[in-house]
């Protein structure tokens, strides 16, 4: 990531993880020795806002990150031999790391009952993961159940990791990490963005497309401003876009509202407009799955076709979305006049919705 989007990143997510408990299970082993410097800095800067961190590795490892950790100032107490959630507890109440040795395999069962007992927000698996998409992109996010029905031709060893991030999501830990420690700095990479860098399996709500709310219509002028400027998208104003909350939805990922689309209804004819999503997150498909949304509204409707006007997503309209070009004058008629008098060079795509 870059500066500005360290810095970015950390206005939004430093209130929210200060005071939460994340567990860190790490393979020392997999770890180049830049990568074992990018681990021990990660997580002084998790420290330094105030996570609560409990970092396991094996007991042999366990010295090593000791090593490093020390030379950065990291508080830290080593827990050894029989000890419980409320004595891991009290070292982090106290203001240091707990650190101890693994018992079993990676996000093992005794690491689901420590963290559930500590009611962890995260849980973090840094070893040698990857899960790959049939097409090659890094798989960032799947749902419990998304996870217990993958095809998967993972290692022994990975799909196990996998099953037993399932586990602990079950168990009532609402996010696990499962990283790729090759990755420098993934830690932060992976928290510190929407999107991350390595596979995130979730309880809860992570993702949502929704209808717009009040409190949302400041973000969303915001948001699209930069293409109204360009004449991109029409102007619209804060009371206007009040009056007309359920025409709107917006995505939001971990809180923060990524894009916007409307719907607006002409009889039996619905027209997507104000499809916005914002351009570090371009790419992301985040556009399609804002138009789809709006597709499937349209057809609840009983819409009988939908049409979009633009000059400068003509491509993406065509050959991502199924829309095929139209000319003008098979607009509706209000929506005809209102074009040719704002005088905008748009063309028009349809999608029939009867079929």
């Amino acid at each position: 990531m870059s500066t500005t989007a360290d810095l970015r990143g950390l206005l939004h997510y430093v209130p929210i993880f200060r005071g939460k408990t994340f567990v860190v299970d790490v393979r020392w082993d997999l770890l180049t020795t830049a990568g074992q410097a990018e681990f021990v800095l990660d997580i002084c800067a998790l420290q330094s806002i105030g996570v609560k961190l409990v970092i396991v590795s094996s007991e042999d490892e366990l010295d090593r990150v000791l090593d490093w950790a020390v030379e950065h100032e990291f508080r830290s107490s080593v827990l050894t031999g029989s000890y419980s959630g409320s004595d891991v507890a009290k070292v982090l109440e106290r203001g240091q790391a707990a650190m101890m040795p693994r018992q079993g395999s990676l996000l093992s069962a005794g690491l689901l009952k420590l963290s559930t007992d500590l009611d962890a927000a995260k849980v973090i698996a840094v070893a040698d993961f990857v899960l790959k998409a049939s097409r090659g992109d890094v798989v960032r996010f799947l749902t419990v159940k998304e996870a217990e029905q993958l095809p998967s031709n993972l290692t022994a060893e990975h799909q196990s990791l996998l099953d037993h991030a399932v586990a602990i999501c079950r168990g009532g830990v609402d996010r696990v990490h499962l990283l790729d420690g090759g990755e420098p700095g993934v830690i932060l990479k992976e928290l510190f963005s929407n999107e991350g860098v390595g596979t995130m399996v979730y309880a809860g709500v992570y993702r949502q497309i929704r209808t717009l709310k009040e409190e949302d219509i400041s973000e969303l002028l915001g948001l699209i401003g930069r293409s109204v400027k360009r004449t991109h998208l029409v102007p619209r104003t804060y009371e206007e876009v009040a009056e007309s909350l359920e025409d709107y939805a917006v995505i939001e990922v971990d809180g923060n509202v990524l894009g916007c689309v409307a719907l607006y209804c002409y009889e039996r004819v619905g027209e997507i407009a104000c499809l916005f999503v914002k351009q570090n997150h371009e790419g992301t498909g985040y556009g399609k799955d804002l138009v789809d949304f709006m597709e499937q509204r349209a057809r609840d409707l009983g819409m009988e076709s939908i049409f979009a006007l633009t000059n400068t997503a003509s491509k993406f309209f065509e050959e991502r979305l199924g829309f095929q070009p139209i000319a003008l004058e098979s607009l509706p008629v209000e929506r005809r006049e209102s074009l040719v008098s704002s005088g905008r060079n748009s063309l028009a795509y349809c999608k029939n919705l009867s079929s």
